[in-house]
């Protein structure tokens, strides 16, 4: 069976061949290589190696600046590109600006604001091509959710504008700081399920508070639970007002109608681009010649025309707002985060091109702080609108440059337009973009493939729309940590078995014709050992003896003689896992068992020689590969017995 008629090669110069013990490297050495893995694992430095001084500055300007890189390079077949694809985003951006900004309980004219510095900025500093910078729904309901629990929108609207101003500043400082100080992994915490959970949460309470806006209701529940608004709904059904319900549903239909067209033909979506500016038009009209606004629908209102005002002066820094507004800021700021690198290296992998996503980080980050201090809010790359760009075709980040002239001239000269606009139009504009946030399809994938994925993902979900926003956020991302940490604390163990016709060892439960060698156990231990997960693997490793023991006795076999320990997955071993190994060999030895490794890493076998367990173990029983020491375990097993205690079973319990 497997290796029985194995006769172990002494001779060969497989047999001769040591595991290596790597040299000893000084701690500042050994410290900087981890760092330099950990903080830059793609080497950002490497293209300043042997360059000049002047060339040196100039890539480092180009880092920071892309457009410093491909600017030379611009073609006027590129600018007619951007160009289409920049004024059918800015039909978009209007009046998607408008409706978040509504959203978010700001004055409709910061939507404009945050659609016209940002994306300058962007355009200079980003790496995407495809990324059209904007407002999006999600920031701007957490915006509202957080501020609101702490000042009024209503009662107070200056300080309230002036805490948003100063949460977007500090979003921007905690976006640049991750950049420069290559801490983006930190993002990677919110994983895709996550993400899937709480985009279509928020969707859904984003769909849910436009309720107000359809219904035509004025006063409306400031919490964001799907309890609290339908019993706010329902509690004021003397006052919903058939006029606005039945505009809004026309337009949402329109919208949705316009949408699917697209989708089934993807040339035309400028058609689905085009819908939400010419809803804005048709609803102002609508409006301004039956004078709808006198029988219950209600309209935007004056917007005041100009180019941003500085807000630098506005900025609150003071208790107790200070922590609220870094709090908001922080939130807000990972999760638009988040959602831009995401969008931005999604249309990358469609043009085979690569986004550095620290990069991105400085780039948004330095982009949402220039616009706290220039009237803006919460802006980063939301799918909707560069989905728009990327499919007209757009060749580089000029289409925000157009995007954001053409928004200038509206805040110039158009702004009066728009005092006729119904916020039910900007309500149905809302719940068409959020209806796209909603991926049945992708938690339906989740469920397919990983049942723990849809479980965070629907703790996302449901912590969002039956609590809150903060509840739901919180409750995913400590689901996926607990996940990971359930990864590090109970690491797969699986036995290995021979290949027939081969010298390979796999698992026998993925491999169930591989057979295991009589008298030996190979066990492969599939993660580093740390203190988090060495308690685990001893007593897991002496269940897999006693279950090996007890199956040879029934089946009459040879008795369990060696134990193989696969090391080749353990990257690394603190001293707790070290102390766990020397406690396995211990028991072994008591049991009358031998204890080899196989395949032990660099950093691994460096750590075992200087707590000296392989002085302990023997050198010779640490082998290069699995089947090496299965040969050696098969020819001892041929040659003679090991000795045996008086009481091999003695405190079999310790393991």
């Amino acid at each position: 069976m497997g290796n029985a008629d194995y006769v172990y090669p002494s001779t060969s110069d497989e047999a001769e061949a040591k595991v290596a013990i790597p040299p000893p490297q000084p701690f500042v050495k050994s410290l900087k290589y981890n760092l330099k893995e950990t903080f830059f694992p793609d080497d950002p430095l490497r293209q300043f190696k042997n360059q000049s001084p002047p060339r040196k500055l100039l890539l480092g300007l180009q880092y920071f600046f892309p457009i410093l890189e491909w600017g030379p390079r611009y073609s006027l077949d590129f600018f007619k590109a951007d160009l289409i694809s920049g004024v059918t985003i800015a039909s978009l951006a209007i009046p998607q600006g408008i409706s978040y900004a509504k959203l978010a309980n700001l004055p409709p004219i910061l939507g404009l604001y945050s659609s016209f510095v940002p994306a300058l900025v962007y355009a200079m500093m980003g790496s995407s091509r495809d990324l059209a910078v904007g407002t999006v729904a999600v920031a701007s309901l957490l915006t509202a959710s957080m501020l609101g629990s702490q000042v009024s929108a209503a009662e107070n609207p200056q300080l309230y504008l002036h805490l948003a101003f100063t949460a977007t500043f500090f979003a921007g400082l905690f976006q640049a700081a991750l950049g420069l100080f290559r801490l983006g992994f930190i993002v990677d915490f919110l994983s895709h399920a996550t993400i899937v959970g709480f985009m279509a949460g928020a969707a859904t309470v984003v769909i849910l508070q436009q309720l107000k806006g359809i219904l035509g209701l004025d006063h409306f529940t400031h919490a964001t639970d799907l309890v609290s608004v339908m019993r706010s709904v329902f509690s004021q059904t003397h006052q919903w007002r058939w006029e606005s319900a039945l505009l809004g549903f026309c337009f949402l239909f329109f919208l949705l109608v316009t949408r699917q067209f697209s989708k089934k033909r993807p040339k035309f979506f400028w058609v689905s681009a085009l819908a939400p500016l010419t809803s804005v038009i048709l609803g102002s009209l609508l409006v301004y010649f039956t004078h709808a606004e006198k029988h219950g629908v209600q309209v935007i209102g004056q917007l005041k025309k100009g180019l941003n005002p500085l807000s630098f002066g506005d900025l609150v820094f003071v208790s107790p707002y200070l922590s609220t507004a870094i709090k908001t800021g922080i939130v807000t700021g990972v999760i638009a985060l988040a959602e831009g690198i995401a969008v931005g290296r999604s249309f990358a992998m469609f043009k085979n091109y690569h986004i550095d996503g620290n990069k991105e980080m400085i780039a948004i980050g330095t982009m949402n702080v220039v616009g706290s201090l220039t009237s803006c809010y919460l802006t980063t790359g939301p799918f909707s609108r560069s989905a728009v760009n990327f499919n007209a075709g757009c060749k580089t980040a000029v289409s925000n440059i157009v995007m954001a002239l053409a928004v200038m001239l509206t805040l110039l000269f158009l702004t009066p337009l728009f005092h006729y606009t119904p916020l039910v139009v900007l309500s149905s504009i809302i719940i068409s973009a959020m209806l796209g946030l909603i991926d049945v399809e992708a938690a339906l994938h989740l469920w397919s493939i990983d049942k723990f994925d849809f479980l965070v993902c629907i703790s996302a979900y449901a912590g969002v729309v039956f609590a809150s926003v903060e509840i739901g956020l919180v409750l995913a991302v400590g689901i996926s940590v607990l996940r990971v940490l359930l990864f590090v604390a109970r690491p797969k163990t699986f036995i290995l078995g021979n290949v027939s016709n081969s010298g390979i060892y796999r698992n026998v439960e993925q491999y169930p014709n591989a057979a295991t060698v009589p008298g030996v156990l190979v066990l492969e231990i599939d993660a580093p050992i740390y203190f988090a997960n060495s308690s685990y693997l001893r007593e897991r490793i002496g269940r897999w003896i006693d279950d090996e023991e007890e199956r040879l006795k029934i089946s009459g076999e040879a008795s369990l003689q060696y134990v193989i320990l696969d090391m080749g997955a353990v990257g690394n071993i603190d001293t707790s896992g070290i102390s766990m190994l020397e406690e396995v060999k211990k028991v072994t030895d008591r049991r009358g068992l031998k204890l080899a490794l196989a395949n032990p890493g660099a950093e691994v076998t460096k750590k075992l020689n200087k707590a000296k367990f392989i002085d302990n173990l023997g050198p010779e029983w640490i082998f290069l590969t699995v089947g090496e020491a299965v040969g050696a375990c098969n020819y001892m097993l041929h040659s003679y017995k090991p000795a045996v205690n008086d009481d091999p079973h003695k405190d079999e319990s310790a393991v």
